[in-house]
């Protein structure tokens, strides 16, 4: 019982610090200024490839993938890099905690995703908790004819994107494929598809701006690290919901370094959102008791 509650309180601390690394990554994203959106995909995905490739050739099994995975990573590295590229857009445009929380959304897709693409059908509860958070996520969108409407809703479909991505994750670790080959396949994809961006937008980086991004894409390493570290001490249903304090650390850096406030229609829409959170969570561990 105490090995089951030490690995459980070792996967809630990896847990909050992947929060940790994955808001610094926007705070770094935001920091480095008036770059093209695809030009800083690509910077961020280039450390993570990078990484994931020096693990797999230090591997026993090295850059083997299973045949039959090759349909799942590639539909998961498409929503992956699209939910990708919305997010930073979003991230440029919005509060840095109004673009984390709209990216947050993405467990929630994840319960509709998996309908389809697993079979695996959710409860009437936890369809309510669903439509609630959607419910919540308008306060933040704040619907208008304004432009800022619009980038919450780009930020929306990042949290689309990703969901169906993570949905994907899911079957491959079913399927028996390897977190470091998800990781590389996904990165080298990303960087794929945002070289022709990065060539045809490509604007000259300030020694500062690629200090920045080379940042974010550390930190961005980090926080998959940690999110891999953690799942594997504690399974999702006791530790998923401390990933939203990545929006609480966001909101501090918006606020601490970038004079962000979020207004407060933002803040219920947190509220609403993370009492959603909580709630699925709450109904995972009866469901699993």
């Amino acid at each position: 019982m105490n090995q089951t509650k030490s690995s459980t309180t070792k996967g809630i601390i990896s847990v909050i610090c992947a929060g940790f690394f994955f808001a610094l990554m926007t705070f770094f994203v935001r920091l480095s200024g008036d770059l093209p959106t695809m030009e800083k995909a690509f910077f961020r995905n280039a450390v993570a490839a990078l990484v994931s490739l020096a693990m797999l050739s230090k591997s026993s099994e090295g850059f083997h993938i299973k045949k039959k995975s090759y349909p799942s990573l590639f539909l998961r590295s498409f929503f992956g890099t699209t939910g990708l590229i919305f997010n930073f857009y979003a991230i440029d445009r919005l509060n840095i905690s109004d673009a984390n929380m709209l990216n947050k959304l993405s467990p929630f897709f994840a319960i509709i995703a998996s309908y389809f693409i697993l079979k695996e059908k959710a409860s009437v509860k936890e369809w309510i908790a669903v439509i609630a958070a959607f419910l919540g996520s308008l306060f933040i969108i704040k619907p208008s004819f304004e432009l800022t409407s619009v980038y919450a809703l780009i930020g929306a479909l990042g949290g689309l994107g990703a969901g169906i991505a993570y949905t994907f994750v899911r079957k491959l670790g079913k399927m028996g494929e390897r977190g470091p080959v998800i990781v590389m396949f996904f990165s080298t994809f990303s960087c794929l598809i945002t070289l022709p961006g990065l060539i045809l937008q490509f604007k000259p980086m300030s020694t500062a701006q690629f200090a920045t991004l080379l940042m974010a894409g550390i930190s961005a390493t980090g926080g998959q690290l940690c999110i891999t570290r953690a799942y594997t001490f504690a399974p999702a249903k006791e530790i998923s919901v401390f990933d939203y304090t990545q929006v609480i650390f966001a909101a501090l850096l918006g606020f601490l370094f970038l004079d962000q406030i979020p207004d407060i229609y933002s803040v219920m829409g947190y509220i609403i959102i993370i009492s959603c959170a909580v709630y699925k969570w709450i109904l995972g561990k009866k469901a699993a008791s």
